[in-house]
């Protein structure tokens, strides 16, 4: 038998920075993960922004969430070696007279969001309106996510499989599968957990996105772009472009229809052609009232859950993975807002 302290099921963004944050507290981990293509982390764009909503309102705990989160993925990346933080500005076109001036009226406030001094990009972007400036970042979960598996399966930590939930034999101080002996299992694998008997009382929103990777020839910058639609760097004049929500849907794969939508807002925002080199597509976890959803289950504690981190994971998984961590060594509450018990 392989004994272990905690089995972390998923290696997305929430499994991986639960998985860093249990290993730097000297924890033994055996991370099991299906590799999943289409998984939300692996098509995600890694943004991190400290506004929400066409408001432009402070993203919620930002001021704390995302100092740690930039210590913690330089920590990553010096150890992995791999480029992980990319702090980068958000140049946001207004699409209405109306947006200029709820941002003039809201958000000018110099702290995170400003008006740039010039009007850039003209060439290239529809911007009547003009734009603001607001000062975020993107996590390189294409160079992370790999990189932290690779680790992983060097120190002996990780399985590629799937977990048959229903195989599982637990008790309130163990878990057993298969071969392995932990004293928890904590579930990280996103959207598979509405499906999951020990949190079906959990109030999950799924809703699937869709992307585009878009060659744009003569846009060349470090910047998110962003209207209806947003453009992240990915490499020279290649652009991730996304996203879709759609709340009513057959499957995970794309579809022409959110195809021509993405490339109608492309149109309404670019001035110069581009190429589609591919469309991809995943299902968020989100939750219904956007806050984690974190904690043990009330009646056995061996089985818990770090979930449901939705459009600001990137943001919010480094922090709440190390407040999650102190909660399970016993040295810290877990907050309210994120605790799953509200929903028992």
């Amino acid at each position: 038998m392989v004994n272990v302290d905690y089995i972390i099921v998923g290696q997305g963004i929430a499994g991986t920075m639960l998985s860093w944050a249990l290993w730097q507290a000297g924890k033994k981990v055996l991370v099991i993960d299906d590799a999943k293509e289409n998984s939300a982390s692996r098509v995600a764009a890694g943004i991190i922004n400290p506004v929400s909503g066409r408001r432009f309102e402070p993203a919620w705990m930002y001021d704390t969430i995302y100092p740690f989160a930039k210590d913690t993925y330089h920590q990553m990346s010096e150890l992995l070696q791999v480029p992980v933080l990319t702090e980068r500005r958000l140049w946001n076109v207004f699409p209405s007279q109306q947006m200029r001036d709820a941002f003039m009226k809201k958000a000018a406030d110099g702290k995170y969001t400003a008006l740039p001094e010039q009007l850039e990009y003209e060439e290239v972007l529809d911007q009547p309106y003009g734009a603001a400036v607001v000062q975020g970042a993107t996590v390189n979960l294409r160079e992370l996510l790999p990189a932290w598996r690779k680790f992983l399966q060097a120190q002996g930590a990780l399985r590629e499989a799937h977990v048959d939930v229903a195989a599982l034999d637990v008790n309130a101080d163990r878990v057993i599968y298969e071969d392995i002996i932990a004293q928890k299992i904590i579930f990280c694998d996103g959207v598979a957990t509405t499906n999951n008997p020990w949190f079906h009382a959990l109030t999950f929103l799924p809703n699937k996105g869709e992307v585009l990777l878009v060659r744009i020839p003569g846009l060349h910058t470090d910047d998110i772009i962003k209207k209806s639609i947003t453009l992240v760097p990915q490499g020279p004049e290649l652009f991730w472009a996304g996203s879709s929500f759609v709340w009513d849907y057959v499957d995970d794969l794309p579809t022409d229809k959110q195809r021509e939508i993405l490339e109608k807002s492309l149109q309404q925002l670019l001035k110069v052609p581009y190429t589609v080199e591919a469309q991809l597509a995943a299902v968020r976890p989100s939750g219904n009232d956007r806050r984690p959803m974190i904690g043990l289950h009330p009646e056995m504690p061996s089985v818990g859950i770090f979930n449901g981190l939705g459009t600001k994971g990137c943001s919010l998984a480094p922090f709440m993975a190390a407040h999650f961590t102190a909660v399970l060594q016993g040295n810290a509450q877990l907050m309210p807002e994120v605790n799953v018990n509200r929903y028992f």
